[in-house]
């Protein structure tokens, strides 16, 4: 394939896009209750809460612990989403368990993308060492033999600071990536502008029509240049994600300030150590009333207690907010 001419430094105002509709997709989290089991009934609320809010459910993501939960927790986050998206369209993560050194386990990838596609789910491939540790060429080789298994899919790029078998790629195995015909978006989770800003300008002369999902929760107004969005952040409040969205599309500039407290909310939560992202979502929506319990899965990471009285004021304030723009 003829590679297209990379733009180190992409001007970012040229790259803007006001009024655009965005996509808004949400990692949905799996709360836990406090003797460690899954709190289903929970789980069901804060997916319907996304539903309700026009976004498009994400389950078994790094926030739904997919890295962490068996297979069985799997299989029912799966069939729980089918029943209640009832058709609607839903994005469910495929994970592969490896070590370091391990080679890639396309049967394995197989058979996650099947229990996606069979509860009528998009799947989003996670990496795994045996997929990161391939040179480009075997790389775009190993997606392209996933893709035959698939309608469509999305794929994922996932910096260390989530996890060590992630691995951000090189513009030009993105570029053939990109080029899949039924890859039809991917999630880029850098946490920096730049590469992101590299990837909309090539999406813009290559592939138009592709998606390029900000996993970007420390700078979520990358929506302005292109992106759209899949995020553990808007776990937290989709119903402000939603309002934020709309707002863009029609050129209110009441997006700004949304935008800025759900960054700050963003900031505050995705602190290094990053993935303790989760036991700050779980605090926020028990703040909120919307679960029963702050418990995560008994492998996740923490926040400490002083955590509490900050989100409870992030929380006061969206809710006013919220209230002012409806």
């Amino acid at each position: 394939m003829m590679q297209s001419k990379v733009t180190e430094q992409p001007d970012p105002q040229t790259l803007l896009m006001p009024r655009r509709k965005i996509t808004g997709i949400s990692a949905v989290l799996l709360p836990y209750n406090n003797d460690h089991t899954v709190d289903w009934r929970g789980f069901e609320c804060l997916l319907q809460r996304t539903l309700s809010a026009g976004l498009i459910p994400a389950v078994n993501m790094d926030t739904g612990y997919g890295n962490l939960i068996d297979e069985s927790t799997r299989l029912e986050v799966l069939r729980r989403t089918r029943v209640l998206t009832s058709g609607e369209k839903f994005v469910g993560g495929v994970f592969v368990s490896d070590s370091p050194g391990e080679p890639f386990d396309a049967d394995r990838y197989r058979n996650g993308i099947e229990q996606v596609q069979e509860n009528q789910g998009m799947p989003i491939f996670f990496q795994s060492y045996g997929l990161i540790e391939l040179p480009d060429a075997e790389l775009v080789s190993a997606y392209q033999t996933l893709a035959g298994s698939c309608d469509q899919f999305l794929f994922f790029e996932l910096g260390k600071a989530f996890a060590p078998f992630g691995k951000i790629y090189s513009l030009e195995a993105y570029e053939q990536l990109m080029c899949i015909p039924n890859a039809v978006g991917a999630k880029h989770s850098s946490l920096h502008r730049l590469p992101e800003w590299r990837r909309l300008e090539l999406r813009n002369r290559v592939r138009p029509e592709f998606k390029v999902y900000t996993g970007n929760d420390l700078a979520i107004d990358m929506v302005m240049y292109g992106s759209d969005y899949l995020l553990g952040l808007s776990t937290f409040a989709p119903e402000a994600f939603a309002k934020r969205d709309t707002m863009w599309a029609a050129g209110d500039p009441r997006f700004y300030e949304m935008n800025d407290l759900l960054q700050y909310l963003g900031a505050f939560a995705f602190r290094n150590p990053a993935s303790a992202y989760k036991h700050s979502a779980a605090t926020f929506l028990k703040v909120r009333g919307l679960i029963d319990s702050s418990a995560t899965h008994p492998d996740a990471l923490q926040r400490p207690d002083s955590d509490v009285e900050v989100l409870q004021t992030i929380a006061g304030d969206l809710q006013k907010l919220l209230a002012e723009c409806n």
